[in-house]
Order: structure tokens, then C-alpha cells, then sequence
């Protein structure tokens, strides 16, 4: 709440987003989320083989509730001044993290799962996509106005890999939120670092605005 309130509190913005890690979704599934100095996030039990993968499920939303008090939080201080954007990973740049085991360079790990085991990419992806379809909805129940989707990794695929991917999951995200809330619409953001040559295909994703980064 502090970290989301300071930059309000400090220049003349027009709105307000959740400050929360893009790992929290899954650190609630039990991959054993923790971060190393000086590297970043680290996960204990990355999806490296099939028994792994198989066995990831949606996580109980209740273990993500404390995300949820600081949305509501947030948006009791805010009091109206400016609309407070509710925020998660994409689909695939989370499995990034959850296949890698952490930070890469080159997501060796993850690209090669995709072109050896793409059944297993696609199983990865689609309960993350449930899961951060739950995940921004239950923000949206706490008081948020609009969500982001981030894509951070998504602009280091080929042109058909980021469709099958990254943009397919993202749009299954965008059809299971919840859009209205009392009479009041909730748009959309998506925003895809490095995906300036998909803005096309992005606007036809069902969000109602995309991000751009400085490359476009």
C-alpha cells in the first residue's frame, strides 16, 4: 500500500497500480518462492519434468488474500483521487520464471521444453491462465478499477510462438474476467515488452487498451 501511494503522493499522475511482485501467483502453488541477492527471484521446485508439471493446479485464492486487503487498502486511501489499476504476469511470462527456475539470459530451459514438449508448455500455461484469470478477478472483487496484464517475456518469441504462447493464453485470461462491476466497466490493459510488431493482433485480444514500451 505504501509502495503503490508514494508516487501518487508525488507527481501529478492520473492513476494509481498495484505494486506487487509477478511471482505471487506461483509462489501460491507451491513452487517455493525465494530471492537471492544480487540474482533475483529463485524458485525451489522449478517445472522441469513431467511429474512436476502434471501436478500443477489452480492455487486457493485465499492463500493470495493478503494481496487482495492491500487492494482494498490502496483504494480506501486513495479516496477517489485517482483509479487504482489491479495487475498480474502473463501466462507465459510467469511459466518463464516457473520453468527457468528463476532469472535467464537466454530461456534456454523453457524454449526447449516448447519445441521438444509442447504439451507440457501448454499445461503450464493454461492453469496459469485460470489462475490469473482468478487471480484479477478476486482484485476486482477488492476494489480495483482496471487490470493490467504484463507480459514482460512474451517479445522474446518468434512471430507464431508469441500467438500460440503468450497472446492465446493472454486472450483466455481476458475472456474469464469479470467486466462490470455494479454498472461500472472494468477495462483491460495488455502490454507486451518488446511487442510492437503484434499491436495489430494485440488490439483484436479482447483488452480494451495496450501498453507501449520506449522500443515502440
Amino acid at each position: 500500500t505504501e509502495v503503490t501511494l508514494q508516487p501518487i503522493d508525488r507527481y501529478n499522475l492520473d492513476a494509481a497500480i498495484l505494486f506487487s511482485d509477478i511471482l505471487t501467483v506461483p509462489d501460491a502453488m507451491g513452487l517455493g518462492l525465494r530471492f537471492v541477492q544480487n540474482e533475483g527471484p529463485k524458485f525451489d521446485r522449478p517445472l522441469q519434468d513431467e511429474v512436476a508439471v502434471q501436478r500443477l493446479e489452480v492455487p486457493d485464492m485465499a492463500k493470495l488474500q493478503y494481496v487482495f486487503d492491500a487492494v482494498t487498502q490502496i483504494r480506501t486511501t486513495l479516496n477517489g483521487r485517482v483509479p487504482l489499476i489491479g495487475f498480474a504476469g502473463s501466462p507465459y511470462t510467469i511459466a518463464c520464471y516457473m520453468v527457468e527456475g528463476g532469472r535467464s539470459s537466454d530461456f534456454r530451459t523453457i524454449k526447449t521444453m516448447m519445441y521438444a514438449r509442447p504439451d507440457l508448455l501448454h499445461h503450464i500455461l493454461s492453469v496459469n491462465a485460470h489462475a490469473t484469470a482468478s487471480y484479477l478477478n478476486a482484485q476486482i472483487a477488492a476494489g480495483a478499477q482496471a487490470v493490467m496484464i504484463f507480459d514482460t517475456w512474451g517479445g522474446s518469441l518468434s512471430h507464431s510462438a508469441y500467438q500460440e504462447f503468450s497472446l492465446f493464453y493472454m486472450k483466455q485470461v481476458i475472456t474469464q474476467l469479470n467486466r462490470e462491476v455494479d454498472g461500472v466497466k472494468i477495462p483491460v490493459i495488455m502490454f507486451t515488452k518488446g511487442g510492437g510488431q503484434w499491436l495489430e493482433l494485440m488490439c483484436d485480444s479482447g483488452a480494451d487498451a495496450l501498453g507501449l514500451d520506449w522500443t515502440t
